[in-house]
């Protein structure tokens, strides 16, 4: 199981309804489309931001229940299905716009000061999906979208830990700057790691991010309750994908942080006891 962006997303998941599928799919599909955009292929951040401005505009056309003009017709495989599922489900437009939000800042952000930032990021990148997801079930009152924005937020920084090295050499860093420096390390650790992993994966390394695993943690965590308020096979999903999270970050512990060389990731052994976790309540968020 992976915590990468859309990769926990329950896309033709045998836990969810068949009636449900093609709402998952069509919203997968934009939003898939639209990271790749962002994130994949060579071409320039003008090229980039101009695609991901035609996806605005195609969902302001379909949030004004017009057909795409001709300019955009490249665009109706994607947006004809979405329109069909958001105006058969009463799904909000604001989680769309916000994925292209967060989409554009892809583009023109690669680096991080504080954990703030990243936090807001996540509002925006993340979220939306829990929330569409909260929106085909009918269950999207206001306690759920908070333990679900947890959730959310909480699986987004996961995969920037689990990620630090691979996020490196794609010139990204996610790691916060400002907390870097409170710790006492350089703003280019990840490459002095790469280069001499046993000099540099000291102290000051582990308590940092020790720090930031367990406010992941937390913030899994503290969305558990949402687990108790969704029905059978979503629930159970849930409690799956929060789990997967979790171990993620026991994985990021048991390796002492060394991402560098040992990415960690969920084997098949892991969803035996995944498997057997799920039988059990979700523990508590410590303080």
């Amino acid at each position: 199981m992976s915590v990468d962006h859309y990769e926990n997303f329950p896309v033709a998941s045998v836990l969810l309804p068949r009636a449900l599928r093609p709402a998952v799919h069509a919203i997968y599909r934009f939003a898939r489309s639209a990271d790749d955009i962002a994130d994949e292929g060579d071409a320039s951040s003008e090229q980039r931001l101009t695609a991901l401005h035609n996806y605005e505009e195609a969902l302001q056309y379909l949030e004004k229940g017009h057909a795409l003009p001709a300019k955009l017709a490249e665009l109706q495989p994607i947006f004809e299905p979405l329109a069909t599922q958001i105006q058969q489900h009463h799904l909000p437009y604001k989680p769309f716009y916000d994925l292209l939000s967060a989409f554009c800042q892809d583009v023109q952000q690669s680096r991080y000061n504080e954990l703030e930032e990243l936090m807001d990021y996540s509002r925006r990148s993340a979220n939306p999906v829990g929330r569409l997801m909260l929106g085909l079930y009918k269950a999207d009152n206001a306690e759920n979208l908070h333990w679900s924005d947890a959730i959310c937020t909480g699986l987004q920084l996961t995969n920037f830990w689990q990620d630090v090295a691979i996020d490196w050499q794609k010139d990204r860093a996610y790691l916060p700057q400002h907390l870097m420096q409170q710790y006492g390390l350089p703003h280019d650790f990840p490459t002095l790691c790469q280069q001499n992993p046993s000099a540099y994966l000291d102290p000051a390394w582990q308590a940092l991010m020790q720090f930031l695993v367990q406010h992941a943690r937390h913030l899994l965590l503290s969305g558990a309750p949402l687990v108790k308020q969704l029905p059978g096979r979503i629930a159970l999903e849930l409690k799956l994908v929060i789990l997967g999270g979790l171990r993620i970050l026991e994985r990021l512990e048991q390796v002492g942080f060394d991402m560098f060389h040992q990415r960690p990731v969920l084997a098949k052994a892991d969803w035996g006891c995944l498997l057997w976790r799920s039988l059990r309540p979700l523990p508590s968020p410590t303080p």
